[in-house]
């Protein structure tokens, strides 16, 4: 969990909340980070990206619309990676993402609910090691192709 005080900015509509520090250096290189925790204690997902050069999350008028957060004062935001990070995965499955970088690198930018899912999928298996192995390979063809969900079937 990270914590800071920052402004928040207006745009169109939306609030911009800034992220001071490089989650790649602070957590783990992905090609986005998806987000969740608090801002003003208001609970906030998101993904974190980039405005007018600045890095930060934006957070909706839908948001808004229940959590007002006043531009013109400081907020106390609280964040951390969303969902099963790779230090959280099992050594074989760890190992295998690790074997194909762009395999390891789409898992990483998929939101939480598509890791669960695969994730799940996989520790059915836990009592079946030859089947368990044999998803594990699937996971990382699927991946390798940007499936974001295995086939159902």
């Amino acid at each position: 969990m990270v914590r800071y005080t920052t402004r928040v900015t207006r745009v169109r509509g939306k609030v911009f909340v800034p992220v001071p520090f490089d989650p790649d250096t602070q957590w783990s290189p992905k090609p986005q980070h998806h987000i969740h925790g608090t801002v003003d204690g208001c609970r906030v997902r998101a993904v974190i990206g980039h405005h007018e050069g600045e890095r930060g999350f934006v957070m909706g008028a839908i948001w808004l619309h229940d959590n007002e957060i006043d531009p013109a004062r400081e907020v106390t935001v609280e964040i951390m990676p969303e969902g099963p990070q790779r230090a959280d995965l099992d050594p074989d499955i760890a190992a295998a993402l690790d074997r194909s970088p762009a395999a390891g690198a789409f898992f990483d930018s998929l939101a939480q609910f598509y890791r669960k899912a695969y994730l799940r999928w996989i520790d059915g298996t836990k009592k079946r090691p030859d089947v368990r192995a044999q998803r594990i390979a699937d996971l990382v063809s699927y991946l390798e192709a940007g499936r974001k969900e295995r086939p159902r079937g």
